[in-house]
């Protein structure tokens, strides 16, 4: 599973690399940044272009255009990532970490997600297997569900399928082929959102998600934002 984008906005980078960790893929971020180091030595890099590795188990590596090692890292501590006036933000450790590292992008030139499991594993029961399911028998997602287009695009990103429901209203599909959290939750709460301000102004928005199994936080989080949730094995 690979993911990528091409010069992404701020906004667009923080939502693509929150909802890729989310399924616990790495992501790679290349652009213009700066890094502040702080632990058992502070230090800070100026602005210049670097890739970024964040790997699943949150390790962060900050890489420069030569050279082996990375120019700064960090592992041990969680990782917040958001958009804050136009930049994005990479956040590495906590009070209880020993070393923390913020990076600052001051713009992002390509992100990509992928999985860093042995490429040559047979994979079984993707989410374009699950996509195949969804398309041939539309009613797993709702009684009536009639898909339009896959990979739609809105501002925070493309929707896995879209479509209409029995009544008419626009419904847009997030597919995970496994049990997954919040992060999940708040991706699709995205697209809905998107839609409807991309939408006219009366239209009639719904999110449904499309996995085995999702969490209860996960489950309370989509009740709370009027989502649901369709469990297709």
């Amino acid at each position: 599973m690979t993911r990528a984008l091409s010069a992404p906005d701020a906004d667009r980078a923080a939502a693509f690399a929150a909802d890729a960790r989310g399924d616990g893929l790495a992501v790679s971020l290349v652009g213009e940044c700066a890094t502040e180091f702080e632990g058992r030595a502070e230090r800070s890099l100026p602005a210049g272009v670097r890739s970024v590795l964040w790997k699943p188990d949150d390790t962060v590596l900050v890489h420069g255009a030569t050279g082996r090692d990375p120019d700064a890292w960090a592992t041990g501590g969680s990782v917040a990532v958001e958009a804050t006036d136009g930049r994005l933000e990479l956040r590495c450790g906590d009070g209880d970490a020993a070393d923390a590292l913020t990076v600052r992008f001051d713009s992002v030139q390509h992100a990509a997600a992928f999985d860093p499991a042995d490429a040559d594993a047979e994979v079984s029961g993707t989410e374009s297997d699950l996509k195949e399911r969804v398309l041939a028998d539309p009613d797993l997602v709702e009684p009536g569900f009639q898909p339009r287009s896959t990979e739609r695009e809105t501002p925070a990103g493309p929707v896995d399928v879209y479509g209409r429901g029995r009544d008419g209203a626009v419904v847009a599909v997030e597919l995970k082929a496994r049990r997954v959290g919040p992060a999940a939750a708040s991706q699709l709460e995205r697209y809905v959102n998107a839609l409807r301000r991309d939408l006219h102004a009366d239209a009639d928005v719904r999110g449904v998600l499309v996995a085995p199994e999702i969490t209860e936080k996960a489950r309370r989080l989509l009740a709370e934002n009027g989502l649901s949730f369709s469990p297709v094995e």
